[in-house]
């Protein structure tokens, strides 16, 4: 049997394109003076999930998000996505990756669970419009990770066959909708290691 011959990368925002997302809400509690694990436990609450289920949608604004969460974590609203994100960076590998994909003919999107753009817009310094061939918002198409639709929208919007693609996302519980289409899955949680893996598969140069 050949060797498999990949034509798309698809990758999530959150903790792929960008730094571990733990981290950064670490950061967050500390600089808040938050119990250690205090915004991961609001977050799987049921109305912390369901806060950021409506967000993911569209159907919530950011700044509801802001004073829906606030409330659960007994902080300031004022600008509280923004805060969370404060310590996340580029993942300069991955996006190196993407860069180099592009070079060599390969389609490239981005699939990400919005988490709104304003008042604050996380994907701003990342010219994702730019740098892939096809950006996927969950708030634009009202579908959100893990629901399979959002990955064939974006495999159709590339034009090339999922069983063609490898996708990456730190979340494992989005990894099987999309190896079901036929796609190769990548549990990415640190860049150094993600990077490496997904130009192995692609057969780009490190």
């Amino acid at each position: 049997m050949g060797e498999r011959r990949y034509s798309g990368l698809l990758l999530d925002f959150f903790g792929v394109c960008t730094s571990n997302m733990v981290e950064a809400i670490d950061l967050f509690e500390l600089r808040e003076r938050m119990r250690p694990g205090w915004f991961l436990r609001a977050w799987a609450s049921a109305e912390g999930a369901d806060l950021y289920r409506r967000l993911e949608l569209g159907e919530i604004e950011q700044a509801d998000w802001n004073a829906g969460f606030a409330k659960l974590l007994k902080v300031n609203a004022d600008g509280l996505m923004e805060r969370v994100l404060l310590d996340l960076l580029p993942a300069q590998q991955v996006l190196g990756v993407v860069r180099d994909a592009r070079r060599a003919g390969i389609r490239t999107a981005v699939i990400s669970n919005s988490l709104g753009r304003e008042p604050f817009d996380p994907y701003s310094p990342y010219d994702l419009w730019n740098l892939f061939d096809a950006v996927v918002l969950s708030t634009d198409l009202g579908q959100r990770k893990p629901n399979p639709a959002i990955f064939e929208h974006t495999v159709s919007l590339l034009g090339v066959p999922a069983s063609e693609c490898v996708f990456a996302d730190d979340t494992e519980e989005n990894l099987p909708p999309a190896e079901a289409l036929g796609m190769t899955v990548i549990h990415a949680l640190d860049e150094h290691i993600a990077a490496p893996k997904m130009r192995g598969l692609l057969g780009l140069d490190s």
